[in-house]
């Protein structure tokens, strides 16, 4: 089971969610349970939306830019990087139109991958001619070194997740990275099922496109994502046109004043509305406590209570002919040394309190 050192362990921080006593949650893999600080704003944007004759030209620029400068601190980057995106569809359409490929190159992808990126690479290959590889994995083998065994000079673009959306496999980013850079291929990370709780390096990792949502373990509302863009593609093409990305675009007395030249970075690849009144101080109080926390911190803390949980379930018996019902399949997953959250589309209920459950994991070894 994988461990992770450098960070302090946190203390309980049920009090900061409304989650009452009776509930236990481990399904942050899929949806988060909002910050009580996050309501909070959330309420206070609202009434604030409620009249618009108080939000000031400044208003437009200046929240998003707040989350855009914290995102990039979370995961290493700088604020130049990132572009403020709607959903993992968006940020990997962005990567796919700022990419190529040649006939007889190949996109390699991950077996049971999630959906979006899959129909995003098909419609890059009609487009470029070139194939899909999707890498299986055989019995005993690791998600990292199946990658590694096709990884080779046909490869055009490799995109692959930190943590695998069906099994939760971890797999070895910097490994896969390198071996990438060599190949020539451009990479490209799926990092919604770990960024927040995983700590992730742009200076190291050197990806071309790394995008996430915000809705995970970024603890931010729907709608809000982010994707990370190498500054050797910054000069590349948006999906959209929107005046917010120009420059110039704070003088609204001169918006008629057409403008070729984009904001500086990555934010020509901005979403249209980026702004979000009602969301971006949500997004803002989670990133916020993310940075308080770290991220080293909060994967080390997960990490320990993965440990007693796996621990605890030692002995319990997983026989895997029967079927099982999802509380069970949690406590088998996690003697088998997997990281926490599992997903099902009805609520499992233990003895104590109810725990809402994935058929997959956030995290183990790969």
């Amino acid at each position: 089971m994988t461990t992770f050192s450098g960070g302090r362990h946190l203390p309980c921080a049920r009090h900061l969610f409304d989650i009452p006593d009776a509930v236990a949650y481990f399904n942050t893999a899929s949806l988060a349970p909002t910050l009580r600080t996050g309501l909070s704003a959330g309420e206070a944007s609202l009434r604030n939306r409620a009249q618009p004759w108080k939000i000031t030209s400044e208003g437009w620029f200046t929240a998003a830019e707040r989350r855009r400068e914290l995102f990039a601190d979370v995961i290493g980057a700088r604020a130049d990087d990132i572009a403020l995106i709607s959903a993992t569809s968006y940020g990997l359409a962005t990567a796919a139109q700022n990419l190529t490929a040649s006939p007889g190159q190949r996109v390699l992808v991950l077996a049971d991958e999630y959906p979006s990126g899959i129909y995003t690479w098909w419609r890059f290959t009609e487009r470029t001619g070139a194939s899909m590889l999707t890498v299986q994995r055989r019995p005993g083998q690791t998600w990292t070194e199946a990658v590694l065994d096709v990884l080779d000079e046909t490869v055009a673009v490799v995109s692959v997740p930190q943590v695998h959306w069906t099994d939760g496999s971890l797999l070895d980013l910097d490994a896969i990275a390198q071996a990438a850079r060599a190949a020539g291929a451009a990479l490209v990370i799926d990092a919604s099922q770990s960024a927040g709780s995983i700590p992730l390096d742009m200076n190291t990792l050197r990806p071309d496109f790394l995008v996430t949502v915000g809705y995970k373990w970024l603890l931010g509302p729907f709608g809000l994502g982010y994707l990370y863009i190498a500054p050797a593609h910054h000069n590349g093409t948006p999906l959209e046109e929107n005046w917010i990305v120009r420059q110039g675009a704070q003088d609204f007395a001169r918006l008629v004043d057409y403008r070729q030249d984009y904001q500086p970075g990555a934010r020509r690849f901005d979403m249209g509305q980026r702004t979000a009144f009602e969301l971006t101080p949500m997004a803002i109080a989670a990133l916020e406590q993310i940075t308080t926390w770290t991220v080293p911190s909060i994967a080390a803390t997960l990490s320990t209570t993965t440990g007693r949980i796996a621990a605890a379930a030692q002995g319990t018996r997983t026989d895997r002919s029967r079927p099982q019902r999802p509380a069970h399949r949690s406590v088998a997953a996690a003697a088998a040394g997997a990281w926490v959250s599992m997903r099902n589309r009805r609520p499992g209920r233990s003895r104590r309190a109810r725990a809402w459950s994935m058929p997959y994991l956030e995290a183990g070894d790969a």
